[in-house]
């Protein structure tokens, strides 16, 4: 219920992400060794940052079908890759994993682009 309420919240204070709905989508698969990495850096805490505050992780098999209002720039093919949408709509990519320094500054670099402020940015 907390980690709700702080979503919202960060929600409130980004204005862009009050008009489109922000997700971050990774596209896995079985055996990738770099989509485990991840999961052992980062993937307990990025519900927990600005960023996974306001856009949500969604997490898709690389052979999955892509949903129906989902519109991706161009077919994935490498694991794992990072898709932040806005509003079903791609507006950036991290292909691969480069390790969690990295990530989190190729993530904001994505958020820049796409316009997209984080509570922790709105802050200071």
């Amino acid at each position: 219920m907390i980690r709700l309420a702080a979503a919202a919240l960060a929600m409130m204070l980004s204005a862009s992400a009050a008009l489109a709905q922000a997700q971050l989508v990774m596209f896995e698969e079985v055996g990738c060794m770099w989509c485990a990495r991840w999961n052992d850096e980062v993937a307990d805490i990025y519900p927990l940052s600005a960023e996974g505050m306001v856009a949500p992780l969604v997490r898709l098999q690389i052979d999955d079908p892509v949903p129906e209002d989902v519109l991706l720039q161009r077919k994935v093919t490498f694991t794992p890759t990072f898709v932040l949408l806005l509003d079903g709509v791609e507006a950036g990519r991290i292909e691969g994993y480069p390790g969690e320094d990295f990530f989190w500054g190729l993530l904001v670099v994505l958020f820049d682009r796409a316009g997209i402020e984080t509570a922790a940015q709105a802050d200071g």
